[in-house]
């Protein structure tokens, strides 16, 4: 008999070519975590990223670029949260919650070189959970097929603007 998890196929949200990988320094407080207190100019690892979804969770893999063995692995079960965290100093560096396959877990940071590699992977993650999300239901159909499947497709929006032929024409009455 096949479990469940058997026919969940996986899809590929982003890859990034270029990921740098920073072990960070344990946490003092609640204070924002900053990415100017790593060694930023001398990663630990420098590897390819992925993220594919399968059914709710998205994963985070960090991959070597040759070979495409698997570095480490962050499940992302919602963003913004606990898994995938910003730093308060730059928008190219996050914090990443890496689990094994026993369930323990470890927080390191990675950095992208460029701006545009970090917005991809914060849209990516975004997206994912924008139509996975229960809170997302805006519909009936929306609320029953995230019952029945777990997954809300994303739908395109209703326009509710007027169609551009449609013109209005005020008259004004002349008060001389």
């Amino acid at each position: 008999m096949a479990t469940e998890g058997q026919f969940e196929y996986e899809s590929v949200l982003c890859v990034k070519p270029e990921v740098n990988v920073y072990r960070i320094p344990p946490r003092s407080s609640n204070r924002a975590i900053r990415a100017a207190d790593w060694k930023l100019d001398a990663p630990d690892w420098s590897g390819r990223m992925r993220v594919v979804a399968r059914g709710k969770v998205a994963y985070v893999k960090l991959e070597d670029k040759i070979s495409g063995e698997l570095f480490a692995q962050a499940p992302v079960d919602e963003y913004p949260g606990i898994a995938v965290e910003t730093v308060s100093d730059s928008s190219r560096y996050f914090v990443l919650r890496i689990q094994d396959d026993n369930g323990r877990s470890a927080f390191i940071g990675i950095g992208f070189g460029d701006r545009g590699d970090a917005f991809d992977f914060n849209v990516a993650l975004q997206d994912h959970f924008n139509c996975v999300c229960p809170k997302r239901c805006t519909t009936r159909s929306n609320a029953l097929e995230f019952l029945m499947n777990g997954v809300v497709t994303c739908a395109p929006k209703k326009r509710i603007s007027r169609p551009p032929a449609l013109f209005c024409v005020v008259t004004v009455p002349n008060h001389d």
